[in-house]
């Protein structure tokens, strides 16, 4: 009885060996075939005009008062009080995730998944900047996670949707901020339509003197064939505003690969090619372009690993350090959770990782920018 239950162990071990390889040697084959959308793309209506007046199309906005997840903070950690206030934009990352004949190419406006997905990206990213101003983040109609793994016209056509109601919804915030200094934040899907955002309805307009500073996080940005057509300059160091800030966080040994050549395939906003630039690499510690920085530099990490407990902030874990390849490399593998994607890619913790000193950098960067 012993030795047959000696011989299963041994099996399962085999099994969760075997299917580790399998994940390492075709991990973004497999997420392919299963997260990309079976359905043909069918073009979304334009929301109403007046879409964005009310708070219903807003995840969080100062007139929400009840349940405003970017308030939160974490235990010991409050939000100080102060005439240094911008209002601050954010757009949170793909939280629609569906697999095989679920998956539309957009998410629908009150996805309830989705939705408390977004939620809870905006209380764990959105909130490091509650001690700079009140944060405006929307609902949009967000691309699926399957059009960033797909060269099928549809996920393009996806994206660009998903951009038409982060732009109008940028609108309503402009228009509820006709004054004063602004902060534009975002992640992963949210910082490309950010991008995007800057290139055609900031760049080269009276607003982009009002920018205090843009977080494009979790995103590429080519130094040489974007920033130039973005209207800001690259955040040189911590003390400087009116510049863009952005990273994309690995442990080592690192296969940034993916990225990589997703980068290089595509034109920048300048309209060259991005293959054989550089990619922006702000060190979210020393708040300077490139760098390194040790471990007890770190302000704070947000540890959400406790089930059902609220994440908690703990100082001097993390390391970090621009690579040559532009990606933000944070030393040994750390235990975040379950989401680290292949190529030990903490992409979804890039601000996790750094919680504090972006809270931190933010408000110096706003203080800058009013000292001017």
């Amino acid at each position: 009885m012993a030795r047959k239950f000696l011989y299963i162990i041994a099996a399962l071990v085999v099994l969760v060996i075997a299917a580790l390889l399998i994940y390492r040697i075709w991990g973004m084959q497999i997420i392919r075939l299963v997260m990309v959308p079976r359905e043909a793309f069918t073009r979304l209506q334009p929301l109403p005009a007046n879409a964005y007046d009310g708070a219903d199309m807003w995840l969080a906005r100062p007139d929400i008062v009840k349940d405003n997840v970017a308030l939160w903070t974490p235990a010991g950690v409050t939000t100080p009080k102060t005439s240094q206030k911008a209002a601050i934009f954010f757009i949170h990352p793909t939280s629609y995730i569906t697999t095989f004949g679920d998956a539309h190419w957009n998410a629908r406006i009150g996805d309830k998944e989705a939705d408390a997905t977004a939620r809870r990206f905006v209380m764990g990213q959105a909130s490091a900047f509650n001690a700079a101003g009140a944060v405006w983040a929307p609902r949009y109609r967000q691309a699926n996670y399957g059009a960033f793994l797909t060269d099928k016209p549809a996920g393009d056509q996806a994206l660009a949707a998903a951009y038409r109601d982060v732009a109008q919804a940028f609108a309503t915030f402009l228009k509820a901020n006709p004054t004063g200094p602004l902060i534009l934040a975002g992640h992963s899907q949210g910082s490309r339509h950010l991008l995007q955002l800057l290139r055609e309805q900031v760049a080269d307009k009276p607003v982009a003197d009002r920018i205090a500073a843009v977080y494009a996080v979790g995103w590429p940005v080519s130094v040489e064939a974007d920033l130039p057509a973005l209207g800001l300059p690259a955040c040189g160091r911590q003390d400087q505003a009116h510049c863009i800030v952005s990273w994309q966080s690995y442990a080592e040994p690192a296969d940034p690969s993916a990225v990589v050549e997703s980068f290089e395939r595509k034109t920048g906003y300048t309209g060259k090619p991005r293959k054989g630039t550089h990619m922006l690499c702000t060190n979210p510690i020393t708040g300077a372009f490139n760098g390194a920085a040790p471990a007890s530099a770190n302000k704070g990490t947000l540890d959400a690993r406790e089930q059902g407990q609220p994440p908690k902030l703990l100082t001097g874990i993390v390391p970090a350090r621009c690579d040559t390849s532009g990606v933000l490399m944070i030393g040994e593998p750390v235990d975040m959770g379950p989401f680290t994607l292949p190529g030990n890619n903490y992409h979804v913790y890039d601000y996790s990782l750094f919680w504090g000193n972006v809270r931190e950098d933010a408000q110096k960067r706003l203080a800058a920018f009013t000292g001017k």
